[in-house]
């Protein structure tokens, strides 16, 4: 599977731009595709903050993830924008029966592949070779357009992590 996504992102907005992750519990079929692409495309022209249009990008990628873009150089998204669009996530759990919201679950590229395990189980995962330090994991804890293209996808030993697993694990040597 190829996991480049950076010119999926639009260049015309601020490195500083907000950003929202939202992870599905399971991959989207084909034919969900083109209707999430969407909805989310119908969002973002229509986001509003306090009357203004926001500066606004969705996407879909890699068929499990929607990420959310808002420039606040041209508009600051406010409570009610940030509203409406869990209202979009929202809509889409509910017509696509999936779970877009649970931040306890984590995605990992494993066998060229996404992963998904519990973050309670991590720790059981790096023991039996399920994932390593070096696997790739997906931070959907980034907050901007700039933290998104370069630590997105990182090694879990470079991530927030590597605070939660073992220094045996990590370092490969006893804690």
């Amino acid at each position: 599977m190829n996991f480049e996504y950076r010119h999926l992102i639009p260049e015309n907005f601020s490195p500083s731009s907000r950003i929202w992750i939202y992870q599905g519990n399971r991959l989207f079929s084909t034919s969900e595709v083109p209707q999430i692409e969407e909805m989310l495309s119908d969002f973002a022209d229509i986001w509003k903050t306090h009357g203004t249009p926001v500066k606004g990008y969705a996407t879909l990628l890699f068929g499990r993830f929607i990420m959310l873009m808002a420039d606040e150089t041209v508009a600051s998204v406010g409570g009610c924008s940030t509203d409406s669009s869990v209202q979009v996530i929202k809509q889409v759990e509910a017509k696509f029966a999936v779970e877009m919201f649970n931040r306890q679950t984590l995605a990992f590229v494993v066998k060229d592949t996404i992963q998904t395990i519990p973050l309670a189980q991590l720790n059981y995962a790096l023991e039996n070779g399920f994932i390593t330090p070096d696997t790739i994991y997906f931070n959907n804890t980034v907050l901007d357009k700039a933290s998104f293209l370069d630590t997105w996808m990182i090694p879990v030993k470079d991530s927030w992590l590597a605070k939660k697993i073992t220094k045996q694990l990590v370092t490969g040597s006893p804690a």
